[in-house]
């Protein structure tokens, strides 16, 4: 017996703004934020969307979406492949034609993530306390679009992250790795130094909603 489709998400918010983050950076992005996550990371700025939220019909979501009017969708949380109809609402939004990108933290599984959405990996590093909860079977399921990214806090991320992307043969797969400074831990421009230093093939990834709104929730 096939299991029930689900058709509603705990929501706590949906909001316009420049996408902050990934290589989409800068284009106006509604998100979608889910209810809930299973991990603590020490660095959280999105704490508030742990508990509350208010169950949504997905057509509620796909409607209040569509009235803003731009192309590009996020679905974040939270970690939002928590809830059963997170998966029923990214293929919605895509048959809807937006295009759709999931931030997601990389413990729960992506195998069943629509194969239109482009994923946003972010892959835990000691500094987060919560690098135990890496699935690290969830890279066979990546795509050319999707991408990689390490919140780094210190130098010891930043060589554990260079460490794993080389045992991982990451380098050699031709997709975007993004190093991101945790906001209040690691200065972006020694970051900036030590990528320049060994020359490694990643991205600087600048929280630009920090730069513009500070951690105004909804921005």
């Amino acid at each position: 017996m096939n299991a029930p489709v689900c058709d509603q998400v705990r929501l706590t918010e949906i909001f316009l703004s420049l996408q902050g983050e990934s290589t989409s950076v800068g284009l106006p992005t509604v998100f979608v934020r889910l209810t809930g996550c299973p991990l603590r990371c020490q660095y959280c700025d999105t704490a508030y969307a742990f508990q509350g939220g208010t169950m949504t019909p997905l057509a509620q979501v796909l409607a209040r979406v569509d009235d803003y009017g731009v192309r590009h969708v996020t679905l974040t949380g939270g970690e939002p492949l928590a809830q059963p109809g997170a998966l029923p609402l990214l293929a919605a939004l895509c048959d809807a034609g937006f295009a759709v990108s999931l931030e997601t933290s990389g413990a729960l599984d992506v195998s069943s993530v629509d194969k239109r959405v482009r994923k946003i990996l972010d892959i835990k590093t000691p500094g987060s306390g919560e690098v135990a909860r890496n699935l690290w079977s969830n890279l066979q399921y990546l795509n050319a679009v999707d991408e990689i990214k390490f919140v780094l806090c210190d130098r010891q991320d930043y060589d554990w992250a260079r460490l794993k992307c080389d045992e991982l043969g990451l380098w050699q797969q031709q997709r975007e790795i993004l190093f991101s400074p945790s906001a209040g831990e690691l200065d972006a421009t020694q970051l900036a130094g030590w990528i320049l230093a060994d020359r490694l093939p990643v991205r600087l990834q600048l929280q630009l909603h920090k730069i513009l709104w500070g951690d105004e929730p909804g921005r």
